[in-house]
């Protein structure tokens, strides 16, 4: 490595988005650091990639059996640190084992060889690991985001390098402490690194593969970084601009009562939040008195207190972000009808649950990420019209149909441009179908079979035994 990172800064701090209290200060890693933590991630993907699928399957077990023994510490960490309600803390971690499960379930078919019979040769492919894995991950989901990675890496043959986002550092050093108790140390090793250094470490030709979650400026700078010096892959999820559509035959009370909470779990804070709405006119205003009503329901406060429904935004900008969101739909004629400002009477980075009506489809609100509890809705006369509206955007992660027609919902789907359409459903991820997204949303997979194969390569066997 180069001297870059001996200029960086000496202290990580992070800071409590409820009341802006000082919650740690984390020294970087130093040059010397990286290089010896690069080091044994290498002598332990030699000693790795060399075990049964068996045995590894059942190291990675006893890693994640280390996380469920301090699940309750883990989850308080990640409301700390990022502002997430204590008990959306805890189902994060469940989710997080459950998506391990899938993974290691999926493991076994999605690794074996694929075995191509002909008389006289001996033909397959073989998926084999690709080394080591630099996962960049993102603090809104800081536990479910690195395990589509790590998990599945780790099975596959990879150790990982994990690189979490500055606003939640104690979650990647929970993974990295989990994997340090096994038989083999260092399959999980915690970085803690300033974005120069960032950039350094791509460039080592020691790493194989990279993985990001993050904004779509943050994609770019990633996938610039590694093609300015290497030749491999890289993973990228990005953001959403999820669009729902009601139909006239949808069930208003369930798509209502879903659609709110589909923008405003977490906050909104969700690359497949619901971030904008297309209502069928026969149905578009009780939709909105129903939101309304649901959105007003909301208690922001302490995200440690039980009762709070909704937590701080984990950035302290982004009040600011979504107050222009908001002013720039109204100046473009939406109505404001319910939240639409930050509570004076907190002090941390909190905006109020919002619902915007008869928003213009080129307001910033309909077009860029918003990360937040705003819901904005519009008005449309038939599914022509909705299809239109749901596919202007850069982004294609998910979008959702609600209606009681499966074969209509079928015909919109086919339409729509996404990774995952949805009927009656929103704001989840099956972790036995692939996560992917079209346009900015990014590339590559996680979850599912199809996520082993961005973190393999293949390998063909071709041995002729007759002659």
């Amino acid at each position: 490595m180069s001297n870059t990172g001996s200029t960086s800064p000496s202290l990580l701090t992070v800071s409590n988005p409820y009341d802006h209290s000082l919650v740690a200060e984390i020294p970087y890693d130093s040059l010397q650091q990286m290089e010896a933590k690069l080091q044994s991630a290498t002598a332990a993907l030699a000693k790795w990639r060399l075990l049964s699928l068996d045995d590894r399957i059942r190291i990675v077990s006893a890693g994640l059996a280390n996380m469920r023994a301090d699940a309750e510490q883990i989850a308080r960490n990640v409301t700390l640190q990022m502002g997430k309600p204590l008990a959306q803390a805890r189902g994060e971690l469940q989710t997080m084992f459950s998506r391990a499960e899938q993974s290691i379930a999926d493991a076994p078919t999605a690794l074996a060889a694929d075995i191509l019979p002909k008389a006289g040769f001996v033909r397959r492919i073989e998926h084999e690991p690709l080394g080591i894995v630099f996962d960049i991950a993102a603090w809104n989901y800081p536990l479910v985001i690195p395990i589509n990675i790590i998990v599945p890496a780790l099975l596959a043959g990879n150790v990982v390098l994990l690189k979490h986002s500055a606003k939640t550092p104690f979650t990647g050093q929970a993974f990295a402490d989990a994997f340090a108790k096994l038989e083999i140390p260092d399959l999980v090793t915690n970085l803690t690194l300033t974005h120069a250094q960032t950039t350094e470490l791509i460039s080592n030709p020691h790493i194989d593969h990279v993985s990001f979650t993050g904004s779509v400026d943050g994609g770019h700078r990633i996938y610039q970084a590694v093609a300015q010096s290497r030749l491999i892959d890289v993973g990228l999820e990005l953001g959403g601009k999820d669009p729902a559509y009601v139909a006239a035959d949808a069930d208003l009370d369930f798509a209502a009562a879903n659609l709110v909470d589909g923008a405003c779990y977490n906050a909104g804070q969700s690359c497949c939040a619901i971030e904008r709405v297309y209502v069928h006119q026969t149905l578009y205003q009780p939709f909105l008195e129903k939101a309304a009503a649901l959105l007003a329901e909301y208690q922001l406060g302490d995200p440690l207190d039980e009762s709070t429904t909704m937590g701080p935004l984990a950035s302290r900008s982004a009040p600011q972000f979504l107050q222009q969101q908001v002013d720039d739909a109204v100046g473009r004629g939406a109505r404001l009808i319910v939240g639409g400002r930050a509570p004076s009477e907190l002090a941390g980075n909190f905006y109020l649950p919002t619902l915007l009506a008869d928003v213009a489809n080129d307001a910033q609100v309909m077009q860029e990420e918003s990360f937040g509890p705003l819901l904005p809705v519009s008005s449309v006369c038939d599914e022509d019209e909705a299809v239109a509206r749901m596919n202007d955007s850069a982004f294609g992660l998910t979008a959702s149909v609600w209606t009681s027609d499966q074969q209509r919902a079928e015909a919109i789907a086919s339409r729509l441009n996404a990774g995952t359409i949805f009927q009656n459903r929103c704001d989840f991820l099956d972790p036995a179908l692939p996560w992917t997204g079209w346009g900015d949303s990014g590339k590559g997979s996680t979850l599912s079979p199809y996520g082993f194969y961005y973190l393999t390569r293949r390998k063909s066997i071709h041995f002729r035994t007759a002659t």
